[in-house]
């Protein structure tokens, strides 16, 4: 049995006259004790479709199931099985730390105490601050208590949105430690999240764009499809040299990635020739080197050419 099954969810919202489509016919799988990544930018469909699948919303078109559970017929019982963390703070921020964990435990018939050993890795991190208001906390540590809050019921399926938007980079690689730890007491995580870099912390990803789904695969066997060159390119006048590989030709696409641009040449136009090229057209400081794709760099890749993206809306293959 599968821990998620999406089948052809459609979904759109209507403002006037005016029609949104959040969700595009999207299909996925995952599976028990799975962390699924679903990776894309806001307003991608994201969060429409975790409010599906833990019931707070309901599709236009398409099934799914949670835990072997319809989530229109059964929505009852996946809400005792589930634990959600929404993408902003969603606590009570005039209870203290322990009043709003203690809230949510009596909600489920449960107490901190049943289920301690399952959160005090998380919950012994806030402990100290357990008398403090929740609305006081930072970042890092909001995201925690909500986490503890999620998981207090000792869910089966833990859906995660966006859990580490606005908290600095430390907190983001606790966060990403503790969910390793939750999966090894079997309990299926999905998360979303705009970072491509979180992404390799996935065992399979789903690449999501304008309410589609434009791959699922493992982070290595979506970066292993990419089929063209990369190169990265470095000179002193960077916005000049952008606009101008993206105006040359023999040039696929060409944009900002850090402290570099990454450039994605047609398949037959050799490095050298092109930084030859590039110089002679005034970039005389031109560095051009080969190197691996990203996520980002295939998430890009497929966002600029539909022909590549899945030719199914459910990929099996793990």
């Amino acid at each position: 049995m599968k821990a998620v099954t999406v089948s052809n969810i459609r979904k759109s919202f209507k403002n006037g006259k005016a029609v949104t489509e959040a969700l595009r016919t999207v299909s996925l799988d995952v599976e028990q004790g799975e962390l699924f990544g679903i990776i894309g930018p806001d307003g991608s469909g994201k969060t429409t479709l975790f409010r599906i699948l833990t019931t707070l919303m309901l599709a236009d078109e398409g099934t799914a199931t949670v835990d072997g559970l319809e989530v229109v017929k059964d929505f009852r019982e996946i809400r005792k099985r589930v634990g959600y963390m929404p993408g902003r703070f969603s606590l009570y921020p005039d209870l203290s730390v322990e009043e709003n964990l203690t809230f949510f435990a009596t909600l489920f018939n449960t107490s901190i105490d049943e289920n301690y050993d399952l959160v005090k890795d998380i919950y012994s991190q806030i402990e100290r601050f357990k008398t403090r208001k929740a609305g006081a906390l930072s970042g890092g540590m909001k995201q925690k208590l909500a986490l503890s809050c999620a998981l207090i019921h000792r869910p089966t399926v833990l859906f995660l949105d966006e859990p580490t938007t606005g908290v600095d980079a430390v907190s983001r690689k606790e966060f990403w430690e503790l969910l390793r730890n939750l999966q090894r007491q079997k309990i299926t995580i999905v998360v979303s999240t705009p970072y491509m870099d979180e992404a390799g912390l996935c065992d399979r990803v789903a690449l999501m764009q304008q309410g589609s789904i434009l791959d699922i695969d493992s982070p290595q066997g979506i970066t292993g499809k990419f089929s063209r060159q990369l190169w990265s390119a470095r000179t002193e006048k960077m916005y000049d040299l952008i606009l101008s590989l993206r105006e040359m030709q023999g040039i696929v696409s060409c944009y900002p990635f850090g402290q570099v641009h990454h450039v994605v040449p047609e398949k037959d136009f050799n490095i050298t020739q092109a930084q030859d090229k590039i110089r002679a057209m005034g970039f005389p400081d031109i560095d051009l080197a080969p190197i691996a794709p990203t996520i980002e760099d295939c998430f890009m890749h497929l966002m600029n050419h539909p022909e590549n993206r899945m030719t199914a809306g459910r990929n099996n293959e793990h």
